[in-house]
C-alpha cells in the first residue's frame, strides 16, 4: 500500500498568505502521485485538487530531473532547515514546507511563552568569545546575547524572550563553569 504525506507549503514572497497543502504519495521506483489543495477558493486554477504523476531521477551534480505530467524539468534544491529553495527555469522561489507533524509542534511552541526574569547560563565549561549586549539594553526573543567557546565550537547563546537586560556577569576572555550564570532577561 503507498504511503502519503502530507505537508503545508508558504511561498515566502507572500508571507501574508495561508500555507497551501501538498500531499505526496510514494507509489516507489522514484514515482510519486501529488495532490495540490489552495488554501483558498482557487486562486491557482486548475492545480488546485488536482492529481499529478511525477517520475524523479536525482542527478550526478544534485540537480533532480523530474517528469510531470508527460513535461520533463530540471530542477535544483537547496534547503536550509523548514526552508526549501526551488531553481526551476532559472527563477529561484523560496518556500516553507513542514510536514502534519513539525506543523502541530510549531502551533504547541507558539501556545507557550517565557515569563518572568530569565537567566541565561553557560551550557558547558568554556570561554566567553564575546558579549552583545549590556544592562539596559531592550532584547528581542532569540537574539544573540553571549558567545562561549567550548571544545573548539563557538556556541551563540540567544535570548528565549523579549524583554529587557538587567545583568551581565559575563566578561570576555573570562572562562566559566558548565551552568555559571551569564546574563538575565527580564
Amino acid at each position: 500500500m503507498a504511503r502519503s504525506t502530507k505537508y503545508f507549503v508558504k511561498n515566502l514572497a507572500h508571507k501574508a498568505d495561508a500555507p497551501a497543502e501538498l500531499e505526496v504519495e510514494a507509489l516507489g521506483d522514484g514515482r510519486y502521485a501529488v495532490t495540490f489543495h489552495s488554501p483558498t477558493p482557487s486562486p491557482q486554477g486548475p492545480l488546485d485538487g488536482k492529481r499529478s504523476e511525477l517520475e524523479s531521477l536525482v542527478l550526478p551534480h544534485g540537480a533532480v530531473s523530474m517528469i510531470v505530467d508527460g513535461q520533463s524539468y530540471n530542477v535544483e534544491f537547496d534547503e536550509k532547515g523548514d526552508e526549501v529553495g526551488v531553481l526551476l527555469r532559472g527563477q529561484l522561489t523560496r518556500f516553507d514546507v513542514a510536514d502534519e507533524r513539525k506543523v502541530r509542534m510549531r502551533a504547541a511552541t507558539a501556545a507557550f511563552s517565557v515569563e518572568g526574569k530569565q537567566m541565561i547560563t553557560a551550557p558547558m565549561p568554556g570561554k566567553i568569545v564575546k558579549v552583545f549586549v549590556k544592562v539596559g539594553d531592550e532584547v528581542k526573543e532569540g537574539q544573540g546575547l553571549v558567545v562561549v567557546e567550548a571544545m573548539k565550537m563557538e556556541n551563540e547563546l540567544k535570548s528565549p524572550k523579549a524583554g529587557k537586560v538587567t545583568e551581565v556577569v559575563a566578561k570576555e576572555g573570562a572562562t566559566v563553569e558548565n551552568g555559571a550564570n551569564l546574563i538575565a532577561v527580564e
